[in-house]
Parts: structure tokens; sequence; C-alpha cells
């Protein structure tokens, strides 16, 4: 498509679009309130007795105050309250999982289905609030041997920070400064590296897990033009099983393949023509990439997932409506999109995708889920 275009598009009405361009502010409300749209686990699903089912989806409810169990049959089940408008999530192999919150990185316990505590910031991020651009945590990982978790920390109108939380001692130890907004944290697969993939300031900053000393790596395959109201930033990235080199797709048109030692960049053709988010790379290294839909209806596509084999080739799966993050389930047969997406025209479901058939089906799931993971 034409991007100059685009830009144009965006500039006439960059006051008017919300997520990917720098928004308005968002009103305070106390700590821990549920705003009204939270929605209530669905009643003709039994939540089940004893330890929580293997295969069980965990989504955050962007939304609400709470992370939503769902059933990936039959719907949503149970909910935990885990602190205003959680982002990203992970989960350890001892089953507690990591929630990226306004308020701090809540601690769930994914058997019994309860919080266990709430680890605070140690960046001041301003009054707690709710929507696409409140302060707090966003992108989420786990140290491969589980000893530290990493969470990207946004603070409205300036430059985020990485915080360093021990998962022993719950509570911060130590923090970095990475770039604007840090959308998505991975973790090399030696944990020597972290990367913050930072959607405002067209970057990822690499920080060396020792020493937590950084670099900035600018990843921009459009340019920075338009600045923070540009929709052609980097969002998600997935780190390649391979090779360990970072994938960051953009506009179903590029993917931005990084070295992260190195800085050293390689660009190669995708095929969805659509805004792109969330990514996931499945067991034998096919990329899952959602496409959220169109930046210029009259040229762009509408929503997909984009599957993308470890050879280049792609297929690329329409969705109903727009879709924000992706998980894959442990046999790499089936991707769970979430519905939340970060800006308007979001949904509370998800849409379930037969990676060998590509049908798909919606499923109801939370409030404006985000993250997912498959427990």
């Amino acid at each position: 498509m034409n991007r100059t275009r685009a830009l144009a598009v965006l500039a006439a009405s960059v006051a008017l679009l919300a997520g990917c361009a720098q928004g308005g502010e968002v009103p305070a409300r106390s700590a821990g309130s549920r705003p009204a749209t939270a929605s209530a686990p669905a009643s003709s699903v039994p939540s089940p007795t004893g330890a929580t089912p293997d295969g069980t989806l965990l989504v955050t409810d962007f939304g609400s105050d709470t992370v939503t169990f769902v059933d990936p049959a039959r719907g949503p089940f149970a909910s935990a309250e885990v602190g205003t408008a959680p982002y990203g999530l992970v989960v350890g192999a001892d089953g507690r999982a990591w929630v990226a919150t306004a308020e701090g990185v809540a601690v769930v316990d994914t058997g019994t289905r309860t919080r266990l505590a709430l680890v605070p910031f140690r960046t001041a991020t301003g009054p707690v609030t709710s929507g696409e651009y409140r302060g707090g945590g966003m992108g989420i990982a786990l140290s491969p041997d589980g000893r530290r978790v990493y969470v990207g920390v946004n603070v409205p109108g300036g430059n985020g920070t990485l915080e360093v939380i021990d998962t022993t001692a719950l509570r911060v130890v130590d923090r970095a400064s990475v770039g604007r907004r840090p959308f998505d944290v991975d973790v090399s697969r030696d944990g020597s590296e972290v990367y913050a993939t930072n959607h405002d300031s067209f970057d990822v900053t690499v920080v060396r897990a020792d020493s937590l000393r950084t670099r900035r790596i600018e990843v921009a395959p459009y340019g920075t033009e338009g600045g923070l109201g540009s929709w052609l930033k980097p969002h998600y990235a997935a780190v390649s099983p391979a090779d360990g080199k970072l994938l960051l797709p953009f506009e179903g048109e590029r993917l931005v393949v990084v070295d992260p030692r190195t800085g050293r960049q390689e660009i190669r053709p995708m095929t969805a023509n659509t805004h792109q988010h969330g990514v996931a790379v499945a067991p034998d290294g096919t990329l899952l990439t959602v496409g959220t839909g169109p930046i210029d209806p009259e040229t762009d596509r509408g929503p997909s997932l984009t599957v993308r084999e470890p050879d280049g080739s792609e297929r690329v799966i329409p969705l109903d409506g727009p879709h924000e993050g992706v998980a894959v389930s442990a046999d790499g047969g089936t991707a769970y999109v979430t519905g939340g997406f970060t800006r308007d025209g979001y949904w509370d479901g998800l849409t379930v995708v037969d990676l060998a058939d590509g049908s798909t089906r919606r499923l109801p799931a939370g409030s404006r889920p985000l993250g997912i993971a498959v427990l």
C-alpha cells in the first residue's frame, strides 16, 4: 500500500484516532475498583473442583481488574482479582502466573485460581488509571530458571523502565531504563539478555540480565515520520527458537529479523497487508501474527491471523473483528486469539483457530481480554 498516503490520512485525523497513536488522558479511579463493564464467569460452564485442568486458557481482563480462566471448548468458568487494567501475563513451570497491571505485578496460583501477592512497582507512574495509555505494567517475561520476572513499566509522557522481580522474595530488586510504552518483553533462550519492545520510540532495548547495561536498537522499517502519531511502530516481538533472533512484524508487509547482539536487521516480505500486533511461536517454529485491521480501509485488508511456516511460506486466516494477542496449544494445532485489542473496537471474547484447516469459532472470555496463556 502507499504508506505516504497512510501517513497523510493519519495526520488529518490523529486527534480522532486511538491505539497506536499517542492519546489523551484517562480519568483516574481508585486502585482495585471494578468497572461496571466487568463480566462475570459464564454460569453455563461450572467451575471445576480441585486444580485447574491442563489446557485451560488464562486471559487478562484489560477492561476490568481480573484474570479469567477459560475452558477452550465452552468458555469462562472462573476469575481472580489481580489489579487495575491487567495487560501482559506469563506463567511459570510452578503454575504461578505473573500479571502486569496498572498497580503492580500480581502473582496468581493458577491451580487454586487465587491471587497470592501484588508486587508494587518502584517506578512512579502517576495515578492508577485504566485505558490504553495508562501507566504501569505492559509486557512481561520470566527468566528460563524461573528466578526473575521482567516487566516493562509505562510512564505516561516519558520513557519506561524494565523492573526486575525476585520470584522468591516477591519484590522489585532492580530496574533499567528502556524506551516509551514497552508493549512487549522477551528473554533470550539462555537468559542472558532481556528485550523490551518500545512502541512509541520505534526501538528495542537490549538489557544484559547480569549488569542491566542497555543498548538501543532502532526498528523502524518505514522510518520514524509522524513520531508519536505514527501507526508504523513496533508492537510485539518473538524470539526465534532456531537462532535467537527477534521477529517483529509490520503491517502484514514486512517482517524485521533483528540480531540482538549486533543490531543487524533483515527485512522479509509478508502478505497479510493489515496492521499487526500480537505474535507467538509454535513449538515447530511457526510464527503466528495477529492482524488487527486496516490503517486505510481503501487499500488495506481486515483482521486476520498470519501463519508463517519456518520456510517463510504464509497462510492468512481471516478473523471477524479486531484482535490483539495470541497463544498456541501445546501440540501446535490450535491458536487462541484475544478480542480485547488496545484500541476501540474490542470485544469480550476470543477466536479459536484450527491451524490445520483454518476454521474458526468465537468464544466468550472475560472483559476486553488482552494477554493470554495456555496452562
